[in-house]
């Protein structure tokens, strides 16, 4: 093992779409920034790859409105410095049953937080997409301007260019095996020897006056090795289905009209987004996935696919094919209880050297931008403006196993074998 004799304002661990926005953020501000990846950057092994992920400022908990909100802004304001597009407007439509607790608290949340939205029966559903979209009579809709569609590895490549443009040392295949803190301050980051076939890297050590830590599937397993705190943090692994829209018919449901992104509250979850990736296929997809070990994989089996061939069948109106997706693709989340993120440091003998950000259950993607911004926050002045952290401290299941306390339905569910 060699020191490498190089010391980091900041280093970044994961180089996902969290670790990369937060790169992107300490570097812009001029520090010195090390962005580590233990696989190639932009991998299909975690939960930053793929063709879309969906934006949307409709919540039941409106402490994310506000992280919605600032990441539309900063989509735009890094689109615009990199000269190109990963964000794709639309309309946003929740739906589900009239008595959904969820469905109900997404309606409170926009009324709180003056976000524009109409609340429609079956009847208005019907005429407000023309039939593309229909409900049943004892379910309710909820139409709001803020939906979107964003290209998510073009993303993760796009905020490691601007860390890179902005004078980040980027390094992929470097799997970190420790991180101890330092009696002067900072840490020391050990990386191990590559595991890929990459010759080229035999493992190195860095010094950083601060480290944040965004591993996705994989920070219950690192946090524990490097901390011992056990996280509860659980991999699932989900699949996304993609589903032929019958001929003559797509151009009904392509994104740049006003078909919209949208989730069906219920039993289970869907949800999806307009043809964009695959001229002729509409993503529709149950939130949730089987637990298991990023490390073995089960690579599927997959979900029973009957909940969303009925529930294609009852919402488009025969308009797109329900035998069964033409394609799938696989990913992660990383589930907490709540299905609320950890955004905090780590403390311990770290103290505020060590900041985490992690347990983003399927829902963090869009907020990526904001998410980056607060873990730079922290990491180089200790704070974070602009968000209320209560409710993503590592502290909250010492005092409640379970977490947030919430009124309302789980979104995510977990499928067992």
């Amino acid at each position: 093992m060699e020191y490498s004799g190089e010391e980091f304002d900041v280093i970044v661990i994961g180089a996902g779409v969290m670790g990369s926005s937060a790169a992107y953020q300490a570097a812009k501000r001029g520090h010195r920034t090390l962005l580590l990846e233990q696989f190639d950057f932009l991998h299909h092994r975690g939960s930053s790859h793929g063709e879309s992920r969906t934006i949307r400022a409709t919540y039941p908990e409106d402490y994310y409105t506000d992280l919605v909100l600032e990441s539309y802004a900063l989509w735009e304001r890094a689109e615009s410095e990199i000269g190109y597009k990963v964000c794709f407007k639309a309309h946003q439509f929740d739906m589900g049953p009239a008595h959904s607790k969820s469905l109900r608290a997404v309606i409170a949340s926009c009324r709180k937080n003056s976000l524009p939205h109409k609340a429609l029966d079956a009847q208005q559903v019907a005429h407000q997409f023309s039939g593309r979209i229909r409900i049943p009579e004892d379910w309710v809709g909820v139409y709001c301007e803020m939906g979107g569609v964003i290209k998510p590895t073009k993303a993760v490549s796009m905020f490691q260019t601007l860390a890179l443009q902005n004078g980040a040392v980027l390094r992929d295949n470097s799997e970190v095996t420790e991180i101890k803190s330092l009696k002067n301050g900072g840490v020391l980051v050990t990386t191990g020897r590559s595991s890929s076939g990459n010759n080229d890297n035999n493992g190195g050590q860095f010094r950083g006056k601060k480290c944040v830590v965004t591993v996705g599937a994989w920070t219950r397993k690192l946090v524990k090795a490097v901390s011992g705190v056990e996280l509860p943090i659980q991999p699932l692994e989900t699949t996304v289905c993609y589903w032929r829209i019958k001929e003559g018919h797509e151009p009904d449901y392509a994104i740049g009209g006003d078909f919209p992104t949208f989730a069906s509250y219920g039993e289970p979850y869907i949800y999806g987004t307009p043809s964009l990736e695959y001229p002729g296929l509409i993503k529709v997809a149950v939130h949730g996935g089987y637990p298991c070990d990023p490390d073995v994989r089960p690579w599927g089996p997959g979900m029973s696919l009957e909940a969303m061939r009925e529930w294609i069948e009852g919402r488009f109106s025969g308009r797109v094919d329900s035998g069964g997706p033409v394609a799938t693709q696989l990913c992660m989340y990383s589930m907490t209880p709540d299905e609320d993120f950890v955004l905090d440091f780590l403390g311990g003998e770290f103290g505020k050297d060590v900041v985490l950000g992690g347990g983003f259950s399927g829902h963090g993607f869009k907020m990526a931008p904001a998410v980056g911004r607060v873990l730079a926050d922290l990491a180089l002045t200790g704070e974070a403006n602009g968000v209320d952290l209560k409710y993503f401290r590592i502290g909250r299941f010492e005092e409640n196993p379970r977490g947030n306390v919430k009124d309302y339905e789980d979104q995510v569910n977990h499928f067992f074998q």
